[in-house]
């Protein structure tokens, strides 16, 4: 008697690129795959689909895409298909489709992945189409596989910053209900939980029926009393309200990302952007009065056409007495169809270059400073895995660490000492960290 021909489910690849909200697509769209019977593998060659998420904010970050794009067209098996998905799908579908002739399907968010072998190469995101679904906000996601994990809360965003193309190809902000996101914390099981979205704060604004007065702080109280920890990434200055810092600091989690990007109000104008470096001193200060644990990072754009020195200066000065934690410095990347891209005054991209040197020499020395003063405390801190962890100074992946013990338990939240710092990071003690680090 023969027996039955056993088939082995499609293996499938998933490569991220970009920021933690693509990484939570990414997670949505392997919930969708597991769902659909295929099984994951950390091995290009060995999947059957291979599912590349794009980035595509900057120029930098679309080359990377690209370079991503082709190396994994190398590495895969014959037979198998490439997908490309994500923002660049979303901005550029039919051009990409065009230019990649190796990849065998472009997909925007709007359109489900799905194991198929059939090639196909669908555009999307042309300039006549319609914005996609919240189709990927609402899909199920696999539990957490660390004591962390994003949660976005909303797509899209209805700024008109003057140098961001992002409402023109994620639309504009559509929040979902409190209780989809809810249901989501719950299956993750992390204990830290960090909410975003393009404009956070903004959350309820397009729903205020339904979110009360359309306003984050009921979602921050019902999370909060889910999870042990949550944390809030970009934060719109104009929208921090004094309810919302103190939500944030009740959370017990007071850490601020504030999105900046300049502080010379002529400049921020241009940015088509509020505030001024004074009003963000003013709510720095009182955040701290209030708080004088909190920990803040803030991002600035360099660069921007009709940056003069004097701004550049106002920026230096307010770096020096702002003091924050961490601070990201990006060069202005010229984006089409934004209002920015015909504006005069454009920045040599030699001045560019030293400006964003400056800068950076200039906070690294704060940021190592201010981790100094920390030597001798003591911290609560989550074990994010063997070894490190975090407490509610360091958000995950973009801000330092602390060095732990090896002993400690994975998912953990534990009271240490920290005896030194090295840089970004932090040691407690029975630490044990490697000479090159």
């Amino acid at each position: 008697m023969s027996t039955p021909l056993e088939i082995s489910p499609q293996r499938f690849y998933v490569e991220t690129l970009g920021c933690p909200k693509n990484q939570v697509d990414s997670d949505k769209l392997i919930g969708s795959l597991l769902a659909q019977g295929m099984e994951p593998t950390d091995s290009a060659e060995a999947a059957d689909l291979v599912v590349v998420n794009t980035c595509a904010f900057i120029e930098e970050a679309r080359a990377e895409s690209i370079e991503v794009i082709l190396a994994l067209d190398g590495q895969r098996s014959e037979g198998s298909r490439l997908v490309v998905t994500g923002c660049m799908a979303e901005r550029y579908g039919a051009e990409l489709a065009e230019a990649l002739p190796e990849v065998d399907q472009v997909a925007g968010f709007g359109v489900p992945l799905t194991g198929a072998t059939k090639r196909q190469l669908i555009p999307v995101s042309a300039s006549n189409a319609p914005v996609p679904a919240l189709d990927l906000l609402n899909m199920a996601r696999p539990k957490s596989t660390s004591p962390w994990a994003y949660v976005k809360i909303a797509e899209g965003c209805d700024r008109t910053c003057g140098f961001c193309a992002i409402p023109s190809f994620r639309g504009p902000q559509r929040s979902r209900d409190i209780s989809s996101i809810l249901t989501e914390v719950e299956q993750l099981g992390a204990r830290e939980i960090v909410l975003i979205a393009q404009d956070l704060a903004s959350y309820g604004k397009d729903r205020p029926d339904e979110m009360g007065a359309g306003s984050i702080l009921p979602l921050i109280g019902a999370v909060a009393e889910m999870v042990d920890r949550v944390r809030l990434l970009y934060l719109y200055p104009s929208d921090l309200s004094d309810g919302l810092i103190d939500a944030i600091c009740a959370s017990g989690v007071p850490y601020f990302d504030l999105s900046l990007q300049h502080v010379s109000k002529p400049l921020l104008r241009r940015m088509r952007r509020w505030g001024d470096g004074d009003r963000f001193l003013k709510r720095i200060a009182d955040i701290r009065d209030r708080a004088p644990e909190a920990a803040f990072r803030s991002n600035f754009i360099v660069g921007y056409p009709g940056e003069t020195e004097a701004d550049h200066d106002q920026l230096l000065r307010f770096v020096a007495e702002a003091q924050l934690d961490w601070c990201g410095f990006f060069s202005y990347s010229a984006e089409e169809g934004t209002y920015a891209v015909d504006l005069d005054g454009h920045v040599d991209p030699m001045l560019m270059a030293e400006r964003l040197a400056e800068l950076r020499e200039m906070q690294d020395e704060i940021t190592a400073a201010r981790r100094d003063e920390l030597i001798g405390d003591t911290h609560q801190v989550l074990v994010d895995a063997i070894g490190v962890g975090r407490s509610h100074r360091e958000a995950p992946e973009i801000d330092g660490i602390v060095h732990l013990p090896t002993d400690l338990e994975v998912g953990s939240i534990v009271e240490v000492e920290i005896v030194d710092a090295l840089g970004p990071d932090l040691v407690a003690a029975g630490a044990t960290v490697e000479d090159d680090l």
